[in-house]
């Protein structure tokens, strides 16, 4: 079995690792606040205490990120860069700019380190029980040598070259993010309009209408448990990285901007460690008006 070193034990990272460990795998975590890594110690993880020691002697380097900014930090240090084997391979499961993806691809190319760009969709759920939708970017030989491990994390699909597997998640946020939006306006119609919207989920069920967000997102905003999830602010991220890409390739996404406003609005009224369903909060603000 591969060696693998996992960095960012997060809400999504932490259940992915766990997942990886249960299935046989030599599994080395790090992160940033060593704690959240040491939660894995009980299901036999190495914990690392550095980017150098999690990255040396791992045929392969899983990034669980939260940004840019992030991903920047950790693949630009020396620390990485010096100490990964020569023909490792990373698969950088992060959502963020497919500038940033590319520019690691053929920079990791050089030091003949391969390369798969495979964020997720689906959520902590999808993390715990590896039911998660990864979309690959990459070339088919490394994505053939990678898919048992990536099976072991839900239904991986090489979607194209390097950058595919990020614009993919983009599409995909574009429709999770505006059919929040959707059910937001759905949920508050009903709660205006004197009509059980518990009722109205449940009558929607098996139609053209129904859809995850509407059973799993409807029933958080009903409820008004917007405990995260998935973060507003990753929401927000993903929008806006949504926004640069259709400008990178001269192409106006409006309702997506839309939608991306609505979220910047929403972290800048103090809802950015909400579940993204909160965009229902802007809704409701827009109402009292």
């Amino acid at each position: 079995m591969k060696n693998i070193g996992f960095i960012g034990i997060g809400l999504m990272g932490f259940p992915m690792a766990k997942n990886l460990l249960k299935s046989g795998y030599n599994l080395k975590a790090y992160n940033r606040s060593q704690d959240k890594a040491d939660r894995l110690k009980e299901f036999g993880a190495e914990i690392s205490t550095s980017i150098k020691d999690v990255v040396t002697n791992s045929d392969v380097v899983i990034a669980m990120l939260t940004d840019d900014a992030a991903v920047e930090k950790v693949m630009g240090s020396n620390e990485f860069i010096s100490n990964i084997k020569e023909s490792a391979t990373v698969i950088d499961m992060s959502s963020i700019n497919p500038v940033i993806t590319k520019k690691y691809a053929e920079f990791l190319k050089e030091k003949n380190i391969n390369y798969l760009d495979a964020p997720v969709s689906g959520g902590t759920i999808g993390a715990e029980e590896a039911s998660l939708a990864i979309m690959v970017g990459g070339d088919e030989k490394t994505f053939n040598e990678c898919y048992d491990l990536l099976k072991t994390l839900g239904n991986p699909t090489l979607v194209g070259p390097v950058t595919s597997g990020q614009i993919s998640k983009l599409a995909n946020q574009i429709i999770v993010g505006v059919t929040i939006g959707a059910v937001a306006e759905a949920v508050t119609l009903c709660e205006k309009s004197g009509t059980n919207p518990s009722k109205m989920v449940e009558a929607l069920s098996g139609g053209w209408a129904d859809s995850k967000i509407l059973q799993t997102h409807g029933k958080r905003m009903i409820s008004k448990d917007f405990s995260p999830k998935g973060k507003t602010t990753t929401q927000l991220k993903d929008m806006t990285n949504i926004i640069n890409a259709g400008k990178a390739v001269e192409t106006h996404l409006p309702i997506s901007s839309l939608i991306k406003e609505m979220y910047k609005d929403l972290v800048a009224d103090g809802y950015g460690n909400t579940d993204h369903s909160s965009l229902y909060n802007a809704i409701e603000k827009i109402n009292k008006k």
